[in-house]
């Protein structure tokens, strides 16, 4: 007999779990609750845990997070969206958050109760995406901005206050654009390849109708005609061939003039071909024309990435990008934002601190002919004057000539909670790990504007060359340098908090551009720390190239920084499974979780038992 569960929230998650197959309808439908990001994958469901506390807010939201996944099961047909999926990154983001929103849609016309499920997920996630403070339409997710607008128009209902601060600052832009095509959002709700349709058209009014690819509907069109043309020209070969005549007599018979002609014309480039030939296999071996070297590589571990323009590329130091009394009110900001969290994070540097300074004992070597005088042994000069002094030095501690790199990512899905806790982390790992003599360096990576920047406005002026490579302008911030200060450098962090900063991550190039600087640092040991949120995203470079161009790119850098065994690296995901990519790695669900992280990685590092080192690591002891 099974015991009945003493947890008050599995009545409600077996009751959610049973309507949401219904809804779907679909009673085969796997549906499990986790920690882990919700998702949906075929006939399994990931919906977000429910606690014990149940409190509203969980409820709603695994509420809301269900109902979306069940309509879009119910309502979306997977051939369908292939066939018309356009191919550039932002055209398929725009396709995919307006696909989403019908489904959403269409749903509600049948069980309204949704609509209020549903705006509760929409408003949690805008909440913690941090688009309340979103200020400018540029530094805002345009395809969130659509489908917002979609599920607005076809409902008629307003949204959340983040999300639908994000549709009104890209709302004029949208409708003055696309406003004759949106008008059509109702007509075509129910029937998925009219909505496909409708989209690619709004696709393209926006503005990204180079993404979008060959019409589907055409190339239907072109396969039935080439069909029949085939068809056709099959019978009139079958025809021809009984009735070919000679070639004798096909051709009309030419004068004794024009084959002469003919013929010299021949003579003529047949003997051009032969000096052309003989000219180059006779040249004298010194007066070749030198042929220019080959440009250097833009990448050391992969020589076939390219960059079609490093002109607008930048590194530059986090006080350059702000006013003085702008990084102190942002600082300020920053600091305020985590007053609740500084507690905690404070003690965990406090342990992180007494377990570097346990290993940081004098130790000694003693019968030395020069050093330090040993004043222990001086007893036995006495004893005997014939004895030589002894004389000991200090031996240097494993961590003392060490220094460590933090790169964060500063890319726009990481706004809101997430870089606050990245940026003061940094904070108290910097003094923390100063205290204990390690130098810190903090750098950042992002790009300098969304879609492409000056980079893809010279590539359009340019005619659009096929495979431009990466095509955006990148941005890499010195936030720390490993020989300053602390105290010195303390406001640059607030800098992550400027509307508009935060963009693209272009993750290989960062990733080797803090490699090439700890190679130039002269400490013995160096450990590169990566914090990220996800997989590398520049919307521009991969709307032009491969879909893996960037994670390429990124797992040929990594293999070659961990190949080389110069640096030591180690990376933390945030909400992301970075261990596909790193060999040394850790993922956290939430970004409270990053400080313990973060110290823990950096403390096991400097552990003087290598069985610590792979327990905390997750690696398994070699041999």
């Amino acid at each position: 007999m099974t015991r009945p569960s003493d947890n008050p929230a599995d009545p409600f998650k077996k009751a959610l779990a049973e309507a949401t197959k219904t809804m779907a309808d679909d009673p085969e439908l796997t549906v499990t609750y986790s920690v882990d990001p919700p998702g949906m994958a075929g006939d399994t469901m990931r919906l977000p845990q429910v606690s014990r506390r149940m409190t509203r807010d969980e409820v709603l939201i695994a509420r809301g997070t269900a109902d979306a996944f069940a309509l879009r099961h119910r309502f979306h047909d997977d051939a369908i969206a292939a066939k018309y999926m356009p191919q550039g990154q932002m055209a398929r983001d725009l396709y995919d958050a307006m696909e989403t929103a019908r489904c959403e849609a269409v749903g509600a016309r049948d069980m309204p109760g949704t609509l209020g499920n549903i705006d509760a997920k929409i408003g949690a996630e805008a909440e913690r995406r941090g688009y309340g403070a979103i200020r400018q339409a540029q530094d805002a997710p345009l395809p969130q901005a659509a489908g917002y607008l979609v599920r607005h128009l076809a409902t008629g209902r307003d949204l959340p206050r983040a999300a639908q601060h994000v549709m009104d600052l890209w709302k004029p832009f949208m409708e003055e654009q696309a406003g004759g095509t949106l008008d059509h959002v109702k007509d075509v709700l129910a029937d998925q390849t009219a909505f496909a349709r409708l989209a690619r058209q709004v696709i393209k009014d926006l503005g990204y109708g180079d993404q979008l690819g060959d019409d589907p509907d055409l190339q239907d069109e072109d396969e039935g005609d080439s069909a029949e043309s085939e068809e056709q020209e099959n019978d009139s070969e079958s025809q021809e061939g009984q009735e070919e005549p000679d070639d004798s007599d096909a051709q009309p018979e030419r004068s004794q003039e024009e084959q002469d002609d003919q013929s010299e014309a021949q003579v003529s480039m047949d003997e051009l071909s032969d000096m052309e030939d003989g000219e180059e296999a006779e040249m004298p071996e010194g007066e070749a024309p030198l042929e220019p070297p080959p440009p250097a590589p833009y990448s050391d571990a992969d020589p076939n990435y390219t960059v079609y323009a490093t002109d607008f590329d930048e590194e530059i130091k986090a006080e350059e990008l702000a006013e003085p009394a702008e990084l102190e009110r942002l600082r300020a900001y920053l600091d305020q934002q985590l007053e609740p969290l500084k507690g905690a994070v404070s003690r965990l540097a406090n342990k992180l601190q007494r377990r570097l300074q346990a290993q940081q004992n004098r130790s000694w070597e003693f019968d030395l002919e020069e050093g330090i005088l040993d004043a222990g042994r001086l007893a036995r000069v006495v004893a005997n004057p014939t004895t030589p002094l002894s004389f000991k030095v200090e031996k240097d501690t494993e961590f003392r000539d060490t220094v460590v790199t933090l790169l964060l990512d500063n890319s726009g899905s990481m706004r809101g909670r997430p870089i606050s806790i990245a940026a003061i982390c940094a904070d108290v790992l910097a003094r923390t790990l100063e205290r204990c003599q390690v130098k810190v360096e903090i750098l950042g990576f992002t790009t300098r504007a969304w879609k492409g920047g000056q980079s893809r406005e010279k590539w359009l002026a340019q005619g659009r060359p096929q495979q431009p490579g990466r095509l955006n302008d990148l941005r890499h911030i010195i936030y720390k340098s490993a020989d300053a200060p602390w105290r010195r450098v303390r406001p640059n962090l607030g800098l992550m908090m400027k509307e508009g900063l935060l963009k693209e991550n272009i993750d290989g190039e960062a990733l080797e551009w803090a490699h090439r600087r700890m190679l130039n640092r002269p400490e013995q040991r160096r450990i590169l720390m990566v914090i990220s949120d996800g997989a590398p995203v520049d919307d521009s470079t991969l709307s032009v190239n491969p879909a893996n161009y960037l994670e390429k790119h990124l797992r040929d850098v990594i293999a070659m920084v961990e190949r080389r065994k110069i640096v030591e690296l180690i990376a933390i995901g945030i909400g992301h499974d970075v261990t596909r990519y790193y060999q040394r790695a850790v993922t956290i669900t939430d970004v409270e979780q990053l400080a313990g992280a973060m110290t823990e990685q950096l403390a096991s590092l400097f552990d003087s038992d290598p069985r610590a080192r792979a327990r905390v690591m997750g690696m398994k002891r070699a041999g």
